[in-house]
């Protein structure tokens, strides 16, 4: 039966077989009238004459007799075409259904045996074929076309002229005004599709090719008010009755929930059309196939606009609306645009909503879920749409951004600062829920890369757990360890400085542990590469607790200096180490308070509370100093000058920090045994760097302005040290820097070194004196720390240069970076100074008895046994610069007199130092260096040592 209304549908919808009705002149309405009719005609001679078609004709019977709504005196041969196809239609759903119902039956377990597990199962009744398919879809286009489209009011679904060229011919081949009425024939139509729809094969056909016109025709069935709008031609139409409008809502809602949620909405998105239009409604733009859609009527858009908000509120709504949209793009340039409005259409809470808060509570989860798609494509379309609504809901509604989607997607990473182990479970947070939490982090901040004030503020919360994931991934193989990084170099590149700087002096340790994790958790490797939380058992051992505590420290500190590290482009790093630098000079300055307040201090007085609070406070403050060395040590020790003073400002920072803690208790009496070397030489390389600063080459005026707050600290520092070398020193920078280069200090103090001396004692081994250039001018002693200050004598210099404030080391190297001296000074001082325990000092004695050697110096010449056993001393030196230079001297003296320096360098070289003083501990060390001296000889030599008999 099923092929034999098969047949009957395929000879209605068949192309024209007589030649004598395609007339070519004939208009083209006319020819498509007569080929309707002529299949009809066509179709019940052969139900009446061909015995096949008898059980066609039988089923067609009784739809027909069911069918109220067919009319036989029709004159419209559009409608009389429709009728033949929806009855045939009708019968078709008809026998299927019965078929089904009895495949159904004797599919039951209890009437069949089970087939063997080989066997294909049976196919149900209602499966067509590929031709049968395309037979029924072609009578189902007839319906749609000639029943269902012509017949909705104007921007209800897309019109036909729309569709293709053909649609203007059908439009004019309906005539509305026979029997039935145009509303009747839509109802029918409508009818009859949704009787199909009923069967499950036929339902596909109906739903993937004609759902829009079906969702259309319901709209206007069911939500069409009675009232002609504006511009709307009136319609001799039979109004519904209440009851059948409900009937069509509800077969409308019913068939919303039936089809696939995305489909669904890119059919209301298309039945909404276009924005609305200016001029009358009912003007037609069909001049175009391709023509944008029309306005649709006032209360189908807020119809759609309501379907469509229940669509988006739904379990899984976003989703639906996401796919409808993008629809599988390529992730080209239009789809990121797509992603963008989907996420504005997600932000903009709906009119029909009951509140902001209920509608932001249902669609900010399915937001976090667009997060976590395996699929790469539908993972990045999704990404981009979940992070643009995820940026846009916390810059629009922070507070339901607070509550709905960052506490949310941040809870793993919270929960490892607020865990506790109440129901003695192992683990805290499980590792698939912290590798998600920082992918959705790395994929919300990182890659949506957005600076605003709540995001920064809800990710300062979690970065201490971050940093410590962190360090942990650096111990283990973690694929966590990227992402973490990354999370934390944009954190400390896009926030604010303080903030940035204090979150550094927290993950250093610096700063209290707020927020942080406690002792009982810990990090452990998970199975899948990532990490878990776990809780671990308390360390009985105080040595081993407390080693874990240090050495946990230790790695924190490796791990935040690789972090600053790799901030080359920022100057965040040299704002930190200048904070440490004010936080050290500030305790410098509060010592000496500390000092005076401990010794006057009366513990007679105080309880034992109270004496414990003290002792307490003290050990506090001193672990915070030790704390804030170490930072720094590590600092100094690990990250390089162009990462820590990376601007110009930066290293005057240095400096005025430097100057600060030189200048800390001048103002009291000297004391002798309170005096520090270490802070004595830095505070000489720190004037020396700035004479280097104002000896270069291009000195702009903003090098100056920057430099202007040094001037207080150099007047204090020439006022007030007890030096007179770092007195008349910070004299000189302090003119040149107040006068911008007008003005040169034209004094020599080529001899001019650090000294440990006491203050108002003069070195005494140096004539260190003050004086002009050869311009006649008269010279005058230094003065010293307690005699009043008489300012050198200056003169203008037209060049602007500060080459004579460095004029002490001017004589130090020449154009090609070798050692020179321009000194006056006696060989036996030279020699004193050798021995010197200033390290700068030794080295340069060193290097000017070299160049006496070079030169053959009659008093190096005689002494040369004396110079010799020098060089060997300082060879065991520990500091690089002084045994680099007694290498260089050795070298120089093995050229100038091998036969007898060379056989002793070889001796020492073979058997170790051959000094009495010498250390056999460091043999080894020393004899490196000895083959250094050997090897420079020889090349200096040129193979001439080769010839001695010696050898």
């Amino acid at each position: 039966m099923t092929a034999a209304i098969l047949s009957a549908l395929k000879v209605l919808t068949q192309p024209l077989g007589d030649p004598s009705l395609r007339d070519v002149g004939a208009p083209q309405r006319e020819a498509l009238s007569a080929a309707l009719r002529s299949n009809r005609a066509t179709l019940l001679q052969r139900l009446q004459s061909d015995s096949s078609l008898q059980e066609a004709r039988a089923l067609r019977g009784g739809a027909m007799s069911e069918a109220d709504w067919f009319s036989t005196d029709t004159t419209d041969a559009t409608w009389s075409f429709v009728q033949e196809c929806l009855l045939l239609l009708l019968a078709l759903a008809r026998h299927l259904s019965v078929e089904l119902q009895r495949f159904q039956q004797s599919a039951a377990p209890s009437t069949c045996k089970r087939p063997p597990p080989e066997a294909a199962p049976p196919l149900p009744p209602d499966v067509l074929s590929f031709s049968q398919q395309k037979t029924v879809g072609a009578a189902l286009q007839f319906v749609v076309c000639l029943g269902l489209c012509p017949y909705l009011a104007p921007g209800v679904g897309v019109p036909l002229p729309h569709r293709s060229a053909f649609g203007h011919l059908v439009e004019k081949l309906v005539c509305g005004e026979a029997a039935p009425a145009a509303g009747r024939r839509l109802l029918t139509t409508v009818n009859v599709l949704l009787r199909l729809a009923e069967v499950a094969s036929l339902a596909t056909l109906v739903f993937t090719q004609h759902l829009g016109d079906l969702m259309a025709a319901l709209s206007q069935l069911g939500y069409r008010p009675h009232r002609a709008e504006r511009g709307e031609p009136e319609r001799k139409t039979q109004e519904l009755t209440s009851e059948e409008r409900q009937r069509y809502r509800e077969a409308l809602r019913s068939l919303l929930g039936k089809v696939y949620q995305p489909i669904i909405i890119k059919e209301l998105l298309i039945l909404q059309g276009g924005p609305k239009q200016p001029g009358a409604a009912g003007t037609s733009s069909g001049s175009s196939s391709r023509a944008a859609l029309r306005s649709a009527p006032a209360w189908l858009r807020r119809l759609c606009g309501q379907l469509l908000s229940e669509r988006l509120m739904q379990p899984n709504g976003v989703q639906a609306v996401v796919r409808a949209i993008l629809g599988g793009g390529a992730g080209d340039e239009s789809d990121w645009r797509k992603c963008d409005g989907v996420a504005k259409i997600l932000v903009t809470c709906p009119q029909q909503s009951t509140s902001e808060e209920s509608y932001y509570r249902q669609v900010c989860p399915q937001i976090l879920n667009l997060l976590h798609f395996a699929d790469k494509l539908t993972a990045q379309q999704f990404q981009r749409v979940a992070t643009r609504a995820f940026l846009s809901v916390v810059q629009e509604k922070p507070g339901f951004a607070q509550q709905y989607l960052l506490t949310p997607l941040l809870s793993p990473l919270l929960s490892c600062t607020t865990a506790s182990n109440k129901d003695h479970s192992q683990t805290a947070v499980e590792e698939s829920e912290l590798t998600r939490c920082i992918e959705d982090v790395y994929k919300i901040w990182v890659v949506g890369n957005s600076s605003s004030a709540p995001l920064l503020k809800s990710l300062e919360q979690v970065i201490p757990v971050i940093f410590k994931l962190l360090c942990f991934s650096l111990q283990n193989v973690s694929h966590l360890r990227a992402p973490c990084r990354e999370i934390l170099l944009w954190y400390l590149r896009h926030s604010e400085t303080p903030d940035a700087l204090s979150t550094l002096r927290r993950l250093s340790g610096l700063q209290g542990p707020e927020d942080s994790m406690t002792s009982e958790l810990s990090f452990t490797p998970g199975s899948d590469g990532g990490a878990r939380l776990t809780f671990r058992e308390s360390c009985s051992d105080e040595d081993d607790a407390l080693y874990e505590k240090l050495l946990g420290e230790q790695q924190s500190l490796q791990c935040l200096m690789q972090t600053l590290a790799e901030m080359k482009d920022c100057d965040l790093p040299g704002e930190f180490f200048h904070c440490l630098l004010q936080e050290l000079t500030s305790w410098t300055a509060a010592e000496d308070e500390n000092q005076e307040d401990e010794e006057h201090l009366d513990v007679s007085a105080m309880s034992l509370l109270e004496v414990e609070q003290q002792l307490l406070g003290r050990a506090t403050t001193r672990g915070q100093r030790l704390a804030l060395l170490q930072v720094l040590a590590v600092m100094v020790e690990s990250l390089d000058h162009t990462v820590l003073l990376k601007k110009h400002t930066q290293v005057v920072d240095f400096l005025s920090s430097l100057f600060q803690r030189a200048c800390v208790g001048l103002d009291q009496a000297p004391d002798l045994s309170r005096r520090n070397p270490v802070e004595s030489q830095m505070l000489s390389l720190g004037m020396t760097l700035v004479a280097a600063l104002l000896s270069g080459p291009q000195v702009r005026a903003e090098d100056y302005s920057s430099m202007c707050g040094l001037l207080p600290l150099l007047e204090t520092l020439s006022q007030m040290h007890p030096e007179g070398v770092v007195q008349q020193l910070a004299f000189n920078l302090r003119a040149v820097i107040a006068t911008q280069g007008a003005y040169r200090p034209e004094t020599s103090t080529a001899d001019a070194k650090p000294s440990g001396n006491p203050p108002g004692n003069p070195p005494d081994r140096t004539n260190q004196k003050l004086g002009t250039e050869s311009n006649g001018l008269q010279r005058s002693p230094h003065p010293s720390p307690g005699s009043p200050r008489n300012p050198p004598t200056r003169q203008p210099s037209s060049e602007g240069s500060a080459s004579g404030v460095c004029s002490h080391t001017a004589g130090r190297t020449n154009a090609t970076g070798e050692f020179c001296t321009t000194s006056n000074k006696a060989f036996s001082d030279w020699l004193l100074e050798a021995c010197d325990p200033d390290i700068p000092t030794r080295a340069a004695a060193l290097r000017s008895l070299t160049q006496m050697v070079q030169k053959r110096n009659p008093e190096a010449v005689q002494a040369q046994e004396k110079i010799l056993r020098l060089f060997q001393e300082n060879l065991e030196h520990e500091d690089s610069f002084v045994y680099l230079s007694a290498i260089q001297g050795l070298a120089a003296l093995a050229e100038s007199y091998p036969k007898r320096i060379l056989e002793r360098l070889l001796k020492d070289f073979q058997h170790g130092p051959s000094l009495p003083t010498s250390n056999k501990q460091r043999s080894l060390e020393t004899r490196l260096k000895v083959g250094e001296v050997l090897m420079r000889a020889s090349r200096a030599l040129a193979g001439a040592s080769l010839s001695l008999e010696e050898w």
